[in-house]
């Protein structure tokens, strides 16, 4: 049945490719004098370009656009409207200029004001949330292949926003770089002045033109905009519709990119639950860039440190699988997509936060970026030292990427887990492997993507016949309608131990439709359905083990208010033994099926407000009980100062002999201070019953340089019963970036 299924997508997506290639056909390629014109054939918005100039005086950075080259500049302009509505240009005038010189380029933005208003924001934070701010973001494509590039912002106070781009349009925030804005207020407007150095992006040098898009969010409007237009279905930061920057003459040849970031390190810590002394650290460690082109970085790390990462949000876990928590070191981020956007979220061969959570990291190198036009390399190797059971080990992960047609690509991925100096007792695995091979489709104007993908892994005394895994995703996105369908199949045997796998032996089918409507008239921007079902069957025999039908509601209103009615339909058949509680005392047994139902509704309120809120709560069948739950936060920002919020999340289990009734409390107050651009702090604290566990995490981070910090991190935990202490450490941590 497997292969008939196989045979049916085959000749599925062959037909869907040239459906799309015939729709939008190759560019014949001709010789041009100048590169721009074959590149402007291949997009959309080809026909908005905007030329920077080199600049004949300095550019004082002060926010302030007074220098004779900024009035020469070219201007874009007229922005059009994404949201609410895209049929025409927007309400608020926009201006955007651009001026470069032989070490980085700059842009100047003027954002007039139509409604006399206090301008939102959240806070000096860095990587500010988008939708919470009035804010400007420039998104660069300097390969012009429309799917990875660069992202740049800021907020109207001067808050800074970056970020690496990949698929398209997806932008990883917690990758940093060293660059400067400033701000300036006016009554009726706000203006920004950015430098951006060349050496902090990767870019061919001998290209003159950019794919660029400009983005506007005026919240007092509540108006998104762009330069080049973009169908309101899509996000502003979406490549395939970027414009053109002309370069007066091509960005400069890349020299010795070389940046050291070295550190100092010390803590004291003390493991209360384990009765031990006090334990005194003290450490260093670096970090170096190496651009070996302007485009392929070579990044190497020694005795890293990933102590100021901010720490992860706690949740009630009643999920029969290992749950998902992101990576944040930043160690792992630029050109993150070569190593961790294989497979599919539930088949992911290399997940990064596999190495070094469980045991120390010694050294890594990584080698990441473009050969040429049309392929991209990673490749990466981290040796981890040994600690308790934990044996030193070394993962290595390469992987390669070529461009085809327009916007598609074709991938492969090879990872190695290998266990060192193994002691004649070792009873695990010695090496774990996997490779895997994909295709990513992405039609010129967005509106297919499409992935298909096949992996195999490799380890001692498996069974070969069942070491495999495959998927096929395919969206068609409109703006009145959403079709996306997900196929998977995961062998019995199949380990990916440096990926995310959370489970195996199954094949499932996912089909969702979504519909919106747009009044014409009244207080709702748009409202549709959302109809889904999610079903898993055992491989071979084909019997349904796992399904989810169900039919949502949504609204959103012109106030920024946003409804979800959500009507689920549920059926659970146990393949191994599971506790409802997760506390691991009573199970119910392997093999029992239970059907199931629940509705549940949610609410945002107007996110423009000093003061906002949000709640989800449903009630409904849970296994052989049933489950009411409610979760939310509140927040109350002191702009631009920052912010104070609580989460919470109960749930209660109503469940026979021998659970009982049982409530389960998560509470996350959290304050967080940004004093200016350069200075933060932060106090969180979560309790969770069900991990029985009270965590207080204090930071404090000060960018006395750019990109260069001191952080100083206290983190507690205790037993949440009797107060009694479980650990504690300090740590103070200084980084300073060469370059």
């Amino acid at each position: 049945m497997i292969n008939k299924f196989w045979a049916c997508i085959y000749v599925m997506l062959l037909t869907l490719q040239t459906v799309i290639y015939a729709e939008n056909p190759p560019v014949k390629r001709v010789p041009f004098n100048r590169k721009v014109n074959l590149t402007a054939k291949k997009t959309i918005n080809q026909d908005y370009k905007i030329h920077i100039c080199k600049i004949s005086d300095r550019i004082k950075l002060d926010g302030v656009i007074d220098e004779k080259d900024w009035l020469k500049a070219e201007t874009a302009s007229n922005f059009y409207m994404v949201l609410p509505y895209d049929t025409g240009h927007c309400t608020a005038k926009s201006e955007v200029k651009l001026l470069y010189d032989d070490k980085a380029f700059y842009l100047a933005v003027i954002f007039h004001d139509t409604l006399p208003a206090k301008r939102p924001v959240e806070s000096f934070r860095r990587d500010f949330t988008f939708a919470n701010n009035d804010n400007f973001l420039v998104f660069i494509d300097p390969f012009n292949d429309q799917t990875t590039g660069y992202s740049f912002g800021v907020n109207a106070v001067g808050a800074m926003w970056d970020g690496s781009m990949s698929g398209g349009a997806a932008s990883n925030l917690t990758w940093d770089s060293k660059w400067e804005v400033k701000t300036k207020n006016y009554p009726d407007q706000w203006t920004a002045e950015f430098r951006i150095p060349f050496k902090s992006i990767r870019y061919k040098s001998d290209v003159d033109h950019w794919n660029i898009q400009f983005s506007r969010q005026d919240l007092k409007l509540n108006e998104k905009s762009a330069w080049a237009p973009v169908p309101r279905q899509f996000p502003t930061a979406s490549l395939a519709y970027a414009g053109q920057l002309i370069w007066q003459t091509p960005p400069p040849k890349s020299g010795l990119k070389l940046s050291l970031i070295p550190y100092l390190y010390g803590s004291v810590s003390r493991n209360f639950e384990k009765q031990q002394a006090s334990s005194y650290r003290k450490d260093f460690g670096m970090d170096a860039k190496l651009g070996l082109s302007s485009s392929l970085n070579l990044d190497l790390t020694y005795n890293p440190d990933f102590s100021q990462a901010e720490v992860d949000d706690q949740v009630i876990n009643l999920e029969r699988f290992e749950l998902y928590f992101p990576e944040k070191r930043q160690f792992f981020l630029e050109n993150s997509d070569l190593f961790g956007n294989f497979g599919s979220v539930n088949v992911s061969p290399f997940f990064s936060r596999r190495i070094g959570l469980d045991a120390p990291v010694n050294w890594g190198a990584r080698l990441s970026g473009k050969i040429g036009q049309d392929w991209r390399i990673g490749m990466m190797d981290m040796q981890t030292g040994m600690d308790g059971d934990n044996l030193s080990r070394n993962f290595f992960v390469a992987s390669i990427q070529k461009k085809l047609f327009a916007r598609s690509n074709i991938g492969a991925i090879f990872v190695n887990k290998q266990q060192l100096n193994i002691p004649d007792t070792w009873i695990g695995n010695r090496y774990n492997r996997v490779a895997g091979l994909e295709y990513n489709l992405a039609s010129k104007n967005n509106f297919w993507n499409a992935k298909l993908f096949g992996q195999k892994s490799f380890s001692p005394k498996a069974n070969s016949a069942e070491e495999y895994a495959q998927g096929l995703s395919i969206i068609y996105s409109r703006k009145n309608y959403l079709l996306d369908l997900t196929q998977l199949y995961v062998g019995k045997y199949f380990s990916a131990e440096t990926g995310y796998v959370p489970r195996t032996d199954y094949f499932r089918v996912n089909p969702k439709i979504t519909t919106k409507f747009y009044p014409k008239h009244g207080p709702v921007e748009n409202h549709g359905f959302l109809i889904r079902s999610d079903n898993l069957y055992m491989p071979g025999s084909m019997k349904l083990t796992d399904r989810s039908i169900g039919l949502d509601y949504l609204v959103n209103f012109k106030n920024r208010i946003h409804l979800e009615l959500r009507n689920s339909l549920w059926y659970v058949m146990l393949r191994q033994d599971f506790d409802p509680t997760n506390l691991g005392t009573n199970y119910l047994p392997t093999g029992s099926g239970y059907h199931t139902g629940d509705v549940s509704f949610l609410f945002n309120s107007d996110n423009r407000k000093l003061f906002k809120y949000n709640f989800s709560t449903g009630y409904g069948g849970y296994f052989n009980g049933n489950r009411w739950f409610i979760q939310g936060d509140f927040n109350y920002r002191f702009q631009p100062y920052g912010y104070i919020s609580l989460i919470y999340s109960y749930n209660q289990l109503y469940l026979p002999k021998p659970w009982q009734n049982t409530g389960f409390w998560l509470i996350g107050p959290k304050l967080d201070v940004t004093f200016s651009t350069n200075l933060f702090f932060t106090t969180y604290v979560q309790y969770n019953k069900q991990a029985n566990n009270l965590n207080i995490n204090t930071r404090f981070q000060w960018r006395y340089k750019p990109v260069s910090d001191i952080f100083l991190v206290y983190t507690d935990n205790y037993f949440p019963d009797n107060g009694n202490a479980k650990n504690r450490a300090l740590v103070l941590k200084m980084t300073y970036w060469f370059n």
